[in-house]
């Protein structure tokens, strides 16, 4: 193929997925499964580092919210540099740098140190997720991008979930470092892979004008022929000289900006507030901590399992719509929660359907933002979106004890939780009411 112009986009849609691909898809997943694991870390040595350092769990309140900020501002921020200078370059920094930042905790001293070292682990491990997302939708044909994404993000429900069997192993023989140090060692042991075989977004080199004969080769291993002859565009590229940040608001994306913020939002509102504060609602219910633990447990498992089958059906039906109708029964089975009895077992597996609608939806969102934006500012969308919405997860979990403290009987107060789903569908909906109206003339690049 030489002498011709290629559109990249539909280069990759007209072909099947091949095996440089599924290693693109296998790179990403273990970033995500590493982000997961040091995501989740700090609640795994919490109670080890408490008891060491004799501290109240008020006085480590600061350490464990400080990487909860993090993740906001790397979030915010990694987006606008990537979609300048590059997907993998930003990704392979965010990647050494939780990496080296997480060994480092393991050597803190107390807890001003460890939580200054967790906020800018936080900001590291922000500027990674959206990268992966961003630069795997790009390799992926339409037709099963949504379910591709969403089998990378259960990399990190798996690595949240790795972190609790490693500090179960390893805490007792060799205490709560030697989990902070397996942090820190298993994403830097990947490094030299991502800069080996992980490849720049072809979209992103023809959108900087990259010389051709170097798409050409990132390209022929995806199956091409093409050569340094060969010229290579991207559709409904925007304006180059503009801030990617601006390109949000501009008058095509305005609205679908503001819609995914308050959907990921809510959602995460939503999920933080059952998720981090149902044990404890359980506990002072009357269950063991043993069984709340483990019927919380429930929801990250059913989340797992619904994030496949919403990335399945969005591939197939209208995704705005798919989204919003998991969002809408998440908060109906949150609802159905404050009529269930404790001592019935209904109630594992409403938890277990709640998990499933509720974080099926949320990755879904994950990967129906990059669809949205073109090339010049997907980065950017994606990682303002999951920045905003992790502002969500912030106030979720600021004022759950506030509304467990409230006096509210268990029908009202699961009433309170679901309301957030509620508005999270209505959200979503709206942006694809809008786009049926042609106000996104261009939104799946």
């Amino acid at each position: 193929m030489t002498n011709e112009t290629v559109d990249i986009k539909a280069w990759i849609d007209s072909r099947p997925v091949g095996r440089h691909q599924w290693l693109i898809m296998g790179l990403c997943f273990l970033v995500v499964l590493f982000d997961g694991f040091d995501v989740a870390v700090m609640g795994f040595v919490a109670p080890s580092l408490i008891q060491e350092w004799g501290l109240s769990r008020a006085a480590f309140g600061p350490v464990m919210s400080a990487g909860m900020v993090g993740l906001a501002i790397g979030a915010l921020t990694a987006g606008p540099y990537a979609d300048r200078l590059g997907r993998k370059k930003v990704l392979l920094i965010a990647v050494t740098g939780f990496s080296v930042l997480s060994l480092a905790c393991a050597f803190a001293r107390n807890p001003y140190e460890l939580g200054i070292l967790r906020l800018l682990t936080g900001i590291a491990l922000g500027a990674a997720l959206p990268n992966t997302t961003t630069l795997l939708s790009e390799y992926l044909p339409e037709r099963n991008r949504a379910l591709f994404i969403t089998i990378m993000f259960t990399g990190f429900n798996m690595g949240s979930g790795l972190g609790g069997f490693l500090a179960a192993w390893l805490i007792p023989a060799h205490g709560w470092h030697s989990v902070l140090l397996a942090g820190g060692i298993m994403p830097l042991l990947l490094l030299p892979l991502l800069w080996w075989l992980l490849p720049e977004s072809a979209r992103f080199l023809a959108a900087r004008n990259a010389p051709a004969q170097v798409i050409a080769q990132v390209l022929n291993k995806l199956g091409g022929t093409f050569s340094a002859a060969t010229r290579f565009v991207v559709a409904h590229a925007q304006a180059q000289h503009k801030a990617p940040l601006s390109l949000l608001f501009n008058g095509q994306f305005r609205f679908g900006t503001l819609a995914l913020w308050a959907t990921y939002f809510m959602g995460l509102l939503v999920t933080y507030l059952t998720m981090g504060w149902m044990p404890t609602l359980l506990r002072d219910a009357g269950l063991s901590i043993e069984r709340a633990a483990t019927i919380t447990g429930l929801f990250q498992i059913g989340g797992t399992a619904g994030a496949i089958a919403v990335g399945w059906a969005m591939d197939r039906h209208n995704p705005n719509r798919v989204i919003a109708s998991a969002y809408v029964l998440g908060g109906v089975c949150i609802l159905l929660l404050g009529a269930i009895s404790l001592e019935s077992s209904l109630l594992a597996l409403g938890v277990l359907a709640a998990g499933f609608c509720m974080s099926g939806a949320q990755t879904g969102l994950n990967a129906f933002a990059p669809s949205y934006y073109p090339t010049d500012c997907r980065a950017t969308g994606v990682s303002w979106m999951l920045g905003i919405g992790r502002f969500g997860a912030i106030f979720g979990s600021l004022i759950g004890g506030a509304v467990l403290s409230a006096g509210l009987g268990m029908s009202t107060l699961f009433t309170v939780l679901s309301v957030p789903a509620f508005f999270a569908a209505l959200a979503i909906l709206a942006n694809g009411h809008a786009r049926r109206r042609g106000n996104h003339s261009a939104l799946v690049h």
